[in-house]
């Protein structure tokens, strides 16, 4: 047996979500399942304190595993 790896896309399968985080604070935007929001945040939140200029994305996105006879 071979076990393989991939995205879930199954329909139970979690949400792709997103978020923004900025690499000066730590502060976040939370995570959302659609990109806008946390977009609009970080112009917020550079708006508000403007010397914060580095964000990092993060994406949770659900895997599976799955095994199958070679």
């Amino acid at each position: 047996m071979t076990w393989h790896l991939q995205p879930d896309e199954e329909p139970d399968a979690e949400p792709t979500s997103f978020a923004m985080m900025c690499v000066v604070c730590g502060e976040n935007s939370g995570a959302d399942q659609d990109w806008e929001d946390p977009q609009k945040w970080v112009l917020g939140h550079c708006g508000r304190n403007p010397s914060h200029l580095t964000y990092r994305e993060i994406v949770t996105r659900p895997w599976r595993t799955w095994m199958a006879s070679p």
